[in-house]
């Protein structure tokens, strides 16, 4: 049984439906998950405080990271939680681990791959290996990847309802997670 992680941070809960159809595929194939949403009050002095939830995250075979986009980056909730990774980073308990990520923003071009781009450094300094997507732009065949962002799944919405296209890609995102962590067969 595949173990998978999901972390993320939502407000107006665009991330977490998206979220949502990522956690559903891996519930329907089986997978065990460990399922967090960053609260606020987890963050003391700056710091998100969440010592069993790292535990249970060393255990995991893959990680999915969420966070929206807010002015070009992940919110500051997620940057909390990835800061708070730097306490075991140099143990490198992650390495080897499979990753992947989403958000969303309200612009179409909102800089949503920037968001992205910072969820692969940080698994890359775990030394994890990065899940994208193998669709291109608004793949009609596979009816997937709308706004044509391949690092991972992005979404745009001006009023908190979600594209069905983008929680198409975040349930063809979780068929990918699997698909390697199968291929892996990664021990922990």
């Amino acid at each position: 049984m595949l173990n998978i992680g999901l972390v993320y941070f939502t407000n107006t809960d665009v991330t977490g439906q998206l979220m949502r159809a990522v956690i559903t595929e891996l519930e329907a194939y089986g997978c065990q998950l460990i399922t967090h949403k960053i609260e606020g009050n987890q963050i003391i002095d700056g710091r998100f405080q969440n010592p069993d939830l790292f535990s249970k995250l060393h255990k995991c075979h893959a990680i999915v990271f969420g966070s929206p986009t807010y002015m070009g980056s992940v919110s500051a909730q997620f940057k909390a939680f990835a800061d708070a990774t730097s306490d075991f980073w140099a143990e490198q308990k992650w390495s080897g681990k499979l990753a992947a990520g989403v958000t969303s923003g309200t612009g179409l071009n909102g800089d949503q791959s920037s968001s992205l781009a910072y969820m692969q450094v940080l698994a890359s300094q775990h030394g994890m290996l990065w899940v994208n997507l193998d669709a291109p732009y608004h793949d009609t065949a596979k009816g997937v990847n709308r706004l044509g962002c391949h690092s991972g799944v992005t979404a745009q919405s001006l009023d908190g309802s979600v594209n069905e296209i983008d929680l198409k890609t975040a349930t063809y995102l979780a068929r990918k997670l699997i698909d390697y962590a199968e291929k892996f067969n990664n021990e922990i």
